[in-house]
């Protein structure tokens, strides 16, 4: 199969789709590989590197979409769209739920669409989502503690207090494994920290991870309400695969909080849990509202290219494997996990999540 990488164009997006490792494992059995010149420069892979791995470097985009399969890190923007071919699988993050244009540009162009979120193995576990999951929890906090310098427009405090004056408060919204890394982060800063989530189960769980150091609380209006008012650092960690994340924070449980606090949102490609909450960027990836600092970058990972793009690649190079040899449908066909990636094609919406999202856009 011929398989094309493009550089990523989203604001400061250093990953790339595929390491010069993952080329050499499609190179060894035979697969043709295009890389768009420096793709993989801002995740410390040369052209030189791919090269000596086995990958053709092309100068344009154009070339690289000419490929049976496209595989990338985040959803195809705008300029994007008109690349896309029939027949052709794409395999990135996507996120429809949030962005009805792209959905319908997807379905326009003939392609198949294949979402690394919803990716789910028959126990629910979203492998593909997971590692960047994890990325994103833990630099929530480190994001969230840089957030609260005043320098920053932030209250002034220091997450793990000092001997004397006591520690930030972090509230985290959601005890998945966003929630679980940003609360890891948080306790070995020494904050105090607060996880609400309403699966008892997963409550237990983390009881066991983290005994007295983190309060569990289920979560209800009234919780909610109580540990925003009070947290220094809110953190959304809301997932419903293939879904909007539900709102739990209103307007006016924002305004509670104190002036200079912070929010930062990991479910903003998602839509996002908090009502305030708008998708920013590593550029401006801040702003001001009701006195609170927000947060709301759809990429963090690519914060940090070099640990995200191999951690990424570890995930989704067998299933680009799988799709190399076996093409669309017979990869899907073969393997349920992926099945549960599809998300549009033949210029169909198809994932049942989505598809209660936009039912206007489902065909009979």
């Amino acid at each position: 199969m011929r398989i094309g990488v493009p550089k990523e164009i989203k604001d400061q997006e250093f990953r790339v789709g595929l390491t010069p490792a993952a080329v050499r494992a499609l190179s060894d059995q035979k697969h043709t590989v295009s890389i768009e010149t420096l793709a993989g420069l801002g995740s410390g892979f040369t052209d030189e590197d791919y090269i000596a791995a086995g990958a053709q470097i092309v100068s344009t985009a154009e070339e690289v979409y000419g490929s049976q399969m496209v595989v990338k890190v985040k959803e195809p923007l705008s300029s994007e769209y008109g690349l896309l071919q029939k027949g052709q699988i794409l395999f990135t993050y996507l996120h429809l739920a949030a962005n009805r244009p792209l959905t319908e540009a997807l379905m326009h162009s003939g392609a198949q669409c294949i979402a690394y979120e919803t990716v789910a193995l028959g126990d629910g576990r979203l492998p593909l989502l997971t590692p960047m999951s994890a990325i994103a929890g833990r630099l929530s906090v480190q994001f969230g503690a840089r957030f609260l310098e005043k320098q920053q427009g932030g209250r002034g405090v220091l997450l793990g207090g000092v001997p004397g004056v006591s520690p930030g408060r972090v509230a985290i919204l959601g005890g998945g494994i966003v929630g679980t890394e940003a609360a890891r982060m948080a306790v070995g800063m020494g904050a105090k920290v607060q996880i609400l989530d309403v699966n008892l189960e997963r409550l237990q769980y983390l009881e066991d991870l983290f005994g007295s150091r983190v309060e569990l609380l289920f979560s209800t209006r009234q919780s909610i309400e109580k540990a925003v008012a009070e947290a220094d650092l809110l953190v959304g960690a809301v997932l419903v695969v293939g879904k909007k994340a539900p709102r739990l924070v209103t307007r006016e449980v924002v305004a509670t909080m104190r002036p200079g606090s912070v929010i930062v949102d990991v479910a903003v490609d998602q839509g996002g849990c908090v009502e305030t909450l708008r998708a920013t960027s590593h550029t401006a990836p801040v702003y001001v509202e009701e006195g609170v600092v927000h947060y709301g970058v759809p990429n963090m990972p690519g914060a940090v290219p070099w640990t995200a793009t191999q951690a990424l690649n570890n995930a989704t190079l067998p299933y680009v494997l799988k799709l190399a040899a076996l093409g669309y449908p017979g990869a899907t066909d073969a393997d349920p996990a992926l099945a549960g990636g599809i998300n549009v094609a033949h210029g169909q919406l198809l994932h049942p999540a989505v598809q209660q999202v936009f039912p206007d856009l489902c065909h009979a």
